[in-house]
């Protein structure tokens, strides 16, 4: 009996039990450090995840989404972001571009661990959004799936990961503005499904 508990708690902690973070108040700003994914191309104005990510939420939301950047530059910019904006969380959203432009995954992975260590080193809760593979095959059948390595830095350093959000959206040709770019609906989409595991993660009520 005690075996058969022993296991269910693990399965339980498998299946996204998980860790709680503390809850972020409404009103607390926010950063999401990210390239056109963030920025919202393939919308309008006001139909980007970030903006409506704050309405769900009630934070204070600073988009710091560059169109083209890789992780290398969000990495450059991410100090004087963190000095002006003095985030209470900050949200990544990176290395889509490294991916595109076939950057050495080794430099992507690198890129991405600093600026997780440069913000948690400053008391900021972070978390690290994945990005899909890049596939025409798999985009063409509508199978996008998260790239491994996003799994892999998270565990590395303990960070809580949004999973399976841009992959399923950019899977479905109705929600999709081109091959790399949601659309209004599916900037809705993916700000729901976020809110979803920050409010799993504990970060959002």
């Amino acid at each position: 009996m005690k075996k058969f508990i022993l296991v269910l708690a693990i399965l339980l902690g498998a299946c996204g039990g998980g860790e709680k973070h503390a809850a972020i108040p409404k009103g607390s700003t926010v950063l999401i450090l990210g390239d056109s994914l963030s920025y919202g191309t393939g919308a309008n104005e006001g139909e980007d995840y970030p903006s409506l990510l704050a309405k769900t939420t009630g934070w204070e939301i600073i988009n710091a989404g560059i169109p083209g950047n890789t992780s290398a530059e969000g990495l450059e910019r991410l100090p004087r972001l963190l000095e002006q904006q003095k985030p209470e969380l900050l949200i990544v959203e990176l290395g889509g571009n490294d991916l595109l432009r076939q950057l050495p995954q080794s430099n992507t992975i690198a890129n991405l661990k600093a600026i997780l260590s440069l913000s948690k080193a400053q008391g900021v809760p972070t978390i690290l959004v994945a990005i899909p593979e890049v596939s025409a095959l798999r985009a063409a059948v509508g199978n996008l799936t998260d790239h491994p390595l996003y799994e892999d830095v998270a565990k590395e350093t303990a960070t809580p990961l949004i999973e399976d959000v841009f992959s399923e959206v950019l899977s479905d040709n109705a929600l999709k503005s081109d091959q790399i770019h949601p659309n209004a609906n599916g900037y809705g989409v993916v700000s729901n499904k976020i809110f979803e595991a920050l409010k799993q993660m504990g970060f959002a009520g």
